[in-house]
């Protein structure tokens, strides 16, 4: 059976356990009360400038005056703009986490693979195209876009639930997770949603129609 990752690669140490990760980069030492505080007042202003100008119109500047602190103040905590968006799509993300990892079936455990399969599939679209502009705009380059934490933790749990589901011999658990995930994509969802005109229940049932074709047949 094909594994996760090969061994030359960079792996978790328990890969059939899945861990929370953060979109953002840690903290390298834990905030300071104040800085916390502050840290919490940027993201609530950056979130409010968010919902009133939309995703596009976010700059660091706009970040700063909401919050009425320096401009540098907001570069030191975030470094830039798409850190300062992935940090805004940190509690969507590390909620999203805890439901698959450890929240009530069918979406967390007690569920058969391929029903839970269906419920993250679902789950992943629906959280995706409430929030695409987000999403899209926090994308990494290209170059980290298969290694950045969310994504990581997303892969591993659709490998291991493919394992759960007893794939053939000859399955590439990896290559057929990789798949999975590029239905997920956000360019695609937008593509499908805001280009093609999909309606959401469109993409959920190709999704699992999609797993289903993947997974083929199970016994009886």
């Amino acid at each position: 059976m094909s594994q996760p990752y090969p061994p030359s690669a960079e792996r978790p140490e328990s890969f059939d356990e899945p861990v929370l990760m953060q979109l953002s980069a840690p903290e390298a030492t834990p905030l300071r009360a104040d800085a916390a505080r502050n840290r919490a007042r940027l993201l609530e202003a950056a979130a409010r400038l968010v919902e009133e100008q939309g995703v596009a119109r976010l700059t660091m500047e706009g970040v700063a005056c909401a919050a009425a602190v320096g401009k540098g103040t907001v570069f030191r905590r975030f470094g830039d703009r798409n850190g300062l968006l992935m940090a805004l799509l940190d509690h969507t993300e590390q909620s999203f986490q805890r439901a698959f990892i450890s929240g009530p079936a069918p979406l967390g455990p007690g569920a058969p693979a391929v029903e839970r399969l269906h419920a993250f599939g679902g789950q992943a679209l629906r959280l995706t195209a409430e929030r695409l502009d987000m999403y899209l705009a926090a994308e990494p380059e290209s170059t980290r876009r298969f290694t950045s934490a969310p994504y990581r933790v997303r892969f591993m749990h659709v490998c291991m639930l493919l394992r759960q589901t007893g794939p053939g011999p000859d399955t590439d658990t990896e290559l057929l997770a990789q798949t999975l995930m590029g239905y997920l994509d956000p360019a695609l969802i937008g593509h499908l949603t805001r280009q093609r005109g999909m309606s959401p229940q469109r993409l959920e049932a190709g999704w699992r129609d999609l797993v289903d074709r993947s997974v083929g047949p199970r016994p009886a």
